[in-house]
């Protein structure tokens, strides 16, 4: 792994890009990315996680596990999720951090690349429920940047926790601005 990681970092740095990290993170969290703008957010989102060591399990569309790309998505880390119809899967994760002792949990909080009127709340009800802070990930493709920015507690206070989440992507932008929903929850 160690090799991996070195790999994944020298591949940034030859790219351009700086990683940001918590000087600690917890063994379970769910951690948020915005903004998912862009196809490219996924080989460089996968590159930084490789880059900073983090044991994480990503959750993409259904339609990514599809058409034999099913094995490669999973070994990557990946947890299909069917948006068009209620599956429990809220339910399904609040089970596997508290089955775990140790859980990554990794969200576009967006839930696609196109603009949207706000947020999917998932990641909320899922932290919220299993008691586990959000880690906030970024992307800032104008500075090259991407990693953890900052840890919070939610308070099940929506508006002053997305204040505070808002707070810290201020500044920041995706490949395509344009497509970054608004940061709220629908």
């Amino acid at each position: 792994m160690k090799l991996l990681r070195g790999a994944a970092r020298l591949m940034l740095t030859l790219l351009g890009w700086k990683l940001h990290d918590l000087p600690q993170r917890p063994a379970k969290a769910v951690v948020i990315g915005y903004p998912h703008t862009s196809n490219w957010d996924f080989p460089i989102g996968l590159l930084a996680i490789t880059a900073l060591d983090i044991d994480a399990r990503w959750v993409g569309k259904d339609t990514l596990f599809r058409h034999g790309c099913g094995p490669l998505m999973r070994w990557l880390g990946g947890i299909p999720v069917n948006r068009r119809e209620h599956t429990g899967f809220v339910e399904r994760m609040v089970g596997e951090f508290r089955r775990r002792d140790r859980f990554l949990l990794l969200i576009a909080t967006e839930g696609t690349r196109s603009l949207q009127p706000g947020w999917k709340s998932g990641f909320y009800r899922i932290a919220m429920a299993a008691e586990v802070p959000v880690l906030v990930g970024m992307v800032d493709y104008p500075r090259r940047e991407i990693g953890l920015v900052s840890s919070l507690h939610l308070t099940g206070n929506e508006a002053a926790d997305m204040a505070r989440i808002a707070a810290c992507y201020d500044g920041r932008a995706g490949y395509h601005p344009e497509n970054a929903s608004p940061i709220r929850l629908l």
